[in-house]
């Protein structure tokens, strides 16, 4: 009898000293705050910006910014696991025997091919109304009307003012830049204000396409 309660006590004392290793253990792991910061690129070291940075274990997280940067408060033996679109997952474990209170890491991702099923985008719901939209279409009578179109005011106008100057507009501008600057030397310059061969250009050029208001 006395043999039974020394094994009893002796069990009771066993389990109160494991108890107590793991509430230290526990105590431990979350009164040791650890700074971690770090930038998150691929294996072709270009950044990748806006990653999931999950910490597993206290189900906590943040974003990295536009340039990979990122920073997260751990504890050690934390799970922290990486995550974007179009990349594989990475996971890295805090070390649980750590003491320090800042760690800097440098994460890299690879690229994860995502394959998908062709898509075939059709603007009419069946080949039905697509052949009844394709024989009904009105179409100019012949070449010359599409021409004409195509060369209207208007359609030039727009077409023109989508062009870039080529070095020779750009070389007779500056020529004639020059030449004013030249012609009013040691003068206040021209004031086409009051200008009547000005005024008569504008007034030829309204309606014409050549000029555009801006908004």
């Amino acid at each position: 009898m006395a043999r039974m309660k020394k094994i009893i006590l002796i069990t009771l004392m066993f389990c109160g000293s494991l108890g107590f290793g793991q509430t230290a253990s526990a105590l431990k792991d979350t009164t040791h705050f650890i700074q971690l910061t770090g930038i998150i690129i691929t294996d072709s070291l270009y950044r990748v910006p806006f990653a999931r940075v999950g910490d597993m274990t206290t189900r906590r997280g943040t974003l990295a910014d536009y340039y990979g940067y990122f920073a997260l408060v751990v504890h050690p033996g934390d799970t922290i696991q990486f995550s974007c679109l179009g990349y594989k997952k990475k996971t890295y474990i805090v070390p649980d025997t750590t003491r320090l209170h800042e760690i800097s890491l440098v994460q890299i991702m690879t690229v994860d091919t995502l394959t998908t099923d062709p898509i075939d985008v059709y603007p009419w719901p069946s080949r039905e109304q697509f052949a009844k939209a394709f024989v009904n279409m009105d179409l100019p009578d012949d070449e010359l009307k599409l021409a004409q179109q195509r060369l209207s005011p208007q359609e030039m106008a727009f077409v023109g003012a989508l062009l870039t100057a080529d070095g020779g507009q750009a070389y007779s501008a500056s020529r004639m830049l020059q030449y004013q600057q030249n012609y009013t030397r040691g003068q206040g310059p021209v004031n086409n204000l009051l200008n009547p061969a000005a005024w008569s250009e504008f007034l030829k050029g309204i309606g014409t396409g050549r000029y555009q208001l801006s908004q």
